[in-house]
Parts: structure tokens; C-alpha cells; sequence
């Protein structure tokens, strides 16, 4: 079944919270408390903070058949891009969803910006290892208050080169 990738809709803002909650509480599980864990996503992918951020920014989700998989949400800052958020459901993990959605993000956004930063938390090697494979290098790394949580934060950049576009 073939992947499509598209800009959210606000239709979609209930299955977006769903992969979130499945996706963050498998990824952070060792690395996040689960009180934590669950008072962000509360505050981050309430119907308001969603409703504004599939407006108000590039939102893109993956979808096979009828069903939301995998979503990306990058925001514009000046000359630079942020990847917000980038999650595939833990079983389509490696098949290259994230990577259509990278590809596309990076299509729309290198026309307008020349970096995108993300930041992944120290310890998630999955995704650490995942930007790495892409052209993503270590720019610094800082402690953050995650509230209440002291988190270890890697900052990554990748530098837009005309055309990019990663394998899967």
C-alpha cells in the first residue's frame, strides 16, 4: 500500500494526537518520566495547540489507505526552518515514511530557508541516528527544564544544497 504524503487538515488533528501519544510514550519511555510524558502531549497536542499549529505552520502527515501513520511539523524562523516534531507509529518504524516526510519538508522549505534545526533528546538513538543519516550534524549540546525534568538536548542543523533528497 502506497504512503501519501499531504498537508494536515484540521480533520485530522484527533488521529495526530493519537500517533503522538503512541510514538512519544514508545520513544521516551526510558528517557522522559510518564507524568511528564503525559502533561506534554496534554498541553502540546490539545485541539487549541494543534488547531493553530496545522494552520499556522507546514504540517505534514503520512497516510496509508484511509489511516494517519506518521506526521512532521516544521515552523519558518527568518533564514532558518525548526523540525518540530517527526513521528511514524512504532511498527512502520524503517520502512521510510519518515524519510518521504523529511524529503517533502525539505522540497517546500529550501526554497524559502537555508538550515533546519532539530533538537533530539540525548539518548534517543533511533533518532539521533536517523538525522545523522540524513546530512543532520551536531551543532551543540545543552541541559533543558522540560517541565520539571532535566533533559540532555542535541541540537542538529542540516544545511539545504540545491535539490536535496534522501534515499529510503
Amino acid at each position: 500500500m502506497n504512503t501519501i504524503i499531504r498537508q494536515a487538515n484540521q480533520k485530522d488533528i484527533k488521529r495526530i494526537r493519537e500517533v503522538a501519544e503512541i510514538t512519544w510514550n514508545y520513544t521516551y519511555k526510558e528517557l522522559i518520566p510518564e507524568e511528564i510524558q503525559d502533561r506534554f502531549l496534554k498541553k502540546a497536542y490539545s485541539d487549541e495547540a494543534l488547531e493553530k499549529r496545522v494552520e499556522g505552520s507546514l504540517f505534514l502527515v503520512a497516510q496509508k489507505g484511509e489511516e494517519i501513520v506518521s506526521f512532521a511539523n516544521f515552523f519558518y524562523k527568518d533564514e532558518n526552518a525548526e523540525l518540530a516534531a517527526i513521528y511514524v507509529l512504532p511498527e512502520l518504524q524503517g520502512l521510510g515514511i519518515g524519510t518521504q516526510l523529511l524529503n517533502e519538508g525539505v522540497f517546500k522549505l529550501e526554497k524559502k530557508t537555508k538550515r533546519l534545526y532539530v533538537d533530539v533528546e540525548k539518548g534517543n538513538k533511533s533518532g539521533e541516528n536517523f538525522y545523522k543519516s540524513k546530512g543532520f550534524r551536531v551543532v551543540k549540546e545543552f541541559e533543558d527544564n522540560f517541565l520539571g525534568h532535566n533533559l540532555k538536548t542535541v541540537q542538529m542543523v542540516l544545511e539545504f544544497k540545491n535539490e536535496m533528497k534522501f534515499n529510503l
